[in-house]
């Protein structure tokens, strides 16, 4: 679903999946990318830091659910997550060094 907002000083804001917070004059808008797992490629792969990136990249996933996630993935099936768009570099690069293959959905 697409949204838009007209702002008082003719800005006009189309959305999805984002949060929109209005500070005074300010406006900040948070955006959720979608990003598909696809799977691991290290030889010993560390399940924990794993499940603990996913846990620190992710906007709506806790620690049991991502222990399930990280198995599922090291098994080879896919898995979606998403995370704030504000911090997706380094969430990316996070995956990177954790050898993990993905692919940008949204």
């Amino acid at each position: 679903m697409l949204n838009k907002f007209n702002l008082s000083f003719s800005c006009s804001i189309s959305y999805s999946q984002e949060y929109l917070f209005i500070l005074g004059n300010f406006f900040y808008i948070f955006i959720n990318m979608k990003i598909n797992l696809l799977s691991c490629n290290a030889q010993r792969p560390d399940k924990r830091a794993i499940s603990k990136c996913i846990v620190e990249i992710s906007t709506n996933i806790d620690e049991p659910l991502s222990s399930e996630l990280t198995s599922i993935i090291l098994e080879g099936d896919p898995v979606d997550i998403e995370i704030e768009d504000k911090n997706s570099g380094s969430a990316l690069r996070a995956l990177r060094k954790l050898n993990i293959d993905y692919e940008i959905i949204e």
